[in-house]
């Protein structure tokens, strides 16, 4: 039992760095498949399922060939899922959006966070949050009850994720600061910042094809500031920059990262407003809801960016689980995937890495 027991331990720093027929199989060594029955009546069902997952979520292929090549990659989801809802029991697993997408198809499509398995980014050493008391915080919080959380939004086929979390923490700052909610302009990030580590060339801001929040909240810094959403509109796509500095409406007057530590993340959050995290996708593509709380999931290769807006527990008497510390995340692709858009994921444990890369903003009481 020990053996298995570690054999599974050094089995969960590489899950999620793996190319995706590695992964899966990695699981597949873990959970066993289901029996032949049930992959036979999985196949007799997946028709019909296939049809409702197209008239849900308005899918429309070109052709029969690709109608076909898609109900097959939805089949192979739907395996997926049930191995996901395996290694994470306290949430569910099934059919989302997504379902349609292989998994390199879902990450080149609707990720963006560029950060290698190696990679630490130079702001993020540079600048460290203080460290703040932690014996008064509360059991519960949520920034949504405070009204510093815009709507949810959805990127889109553009990896921009990094830009919605970035955004999203100069939202909630900017609330703090001035007592007003406003959207602002993920569009202007993807346009106009092109930032890079110093430290890593390859770690710039390129748009639709990725970016860091901490260089987005540099380029605010230097650039003057970032619009409204209504004064430079998403367009999901990359554009030429069209930054009107007489229409800024947040500036940042810094940022910081924040230790790996669950209670200094929580401390942060409580009184700086809302959080960017960087987050590892694995078990994202099939989460419908609950708490996600995988038995596996790597902590190193972060690839896509969310908002930390508060946190809370829940009890589990079926799995003889009580108190069950979790983050929630608000993420960017629409109110149709998770909970309304957002994501409940454990604290406490760096679960999927969603504690190893978290920053700070503090946005300027008045603009120009």
């Amino acid at each position: 039992m020990k053996k298995i027991l570690l054999a599974i331990i050094l089995l969960s720093s590489t899950v999620g760095s793996l190319p995706d027929g590695e992964d899966a199989l990695l699981i597949r060594q873990v959970v066993p498949t289901t029996t032949m029955t049930e992959e036979g009546e999985d196949d007799a069902n997946a028709e019909a399922h296939f049809a409702s997952f197209q008239t849900k979520f308005g899918k429309k292929y070109s052709d029969e060939e690709e109608r076909l090549h898609r109900l097959s990659v939805f089949k192979a989801n739907l395996r997926r899922a049930k191995r996901h809802q395996k290694m994470d029991p306290t949430a569910v697993h099934g059919v989302t959006q997504f379902s349609d997408l292989t998994p390199s198809e879902f990450r080149r499509r609707h990720l963006g966070l560029r950060r290698r398995p190696s990679h630490h980014h130079s702001v993020e050493s540079a600048r460290k949050a203080i460290i703040l008391p932690t014996y008064s915080l509360p059991a519960r919080f949520d920034w949504r009850d405070h009204g510093a959380v815009t709507r949810v939004k959805d990127q889109g086929t553009c990896g921009s994720c990094w830009s919605f979390s970035a955004a999203g923490a100069m939202e909630g700052g900017k609330f703090l600061a001035t007592g007003e909610l406003v959207s602002l302009s993920e569009q202007q990030l993807v346009d106009c910042d092109h930032v890079c580590d110093p430290l890593d060339p390859e770690s710039c801001d390129t748009g639709c094809d990725g970016g860091l929040m901490t260089n987005a909240f540099e380029y605010v810094m230097k650039s003057g500031g970032l619009q409204r959403e209504k004064d430079y509109p998403y367009m999901g796509s990359d554009g030429k920059c069209r930054f009107d500095k007489s229409k800024v409406a947040a500036s940042v007057s810094n940022f910081s990262a924040i230790s790996v530590d669950d209670d200094q993340i929580a401390a942060n959050l409580v009184k700086h407003g809302p959080l960017a995290v960087g987050i590892n996708d694995y078990f994202m593509q099939s989460y419908i809801g609950g708490l996600s709380c995988p038995l596996m999931c790597g902590r190193r290769y972060l690839n896509h960016g969310m908002l930390l807006v508060g946190y809370g527990s829940e009890d589990f008497p079926h799995l003889c689980q009580k108190n069950m510390p979790y983050w929630i995340l608000k993420n960017s692709w629409g109110e149709s995937w998770g909970e309304k858009g957002y994501y409940k994921i454990c604290r406490g444990r760096n679960v999927c890495g969603v504690e190893s890369m978290v920053s700070t903003v503090a946005v300027a009481h008045s603009v120009h």
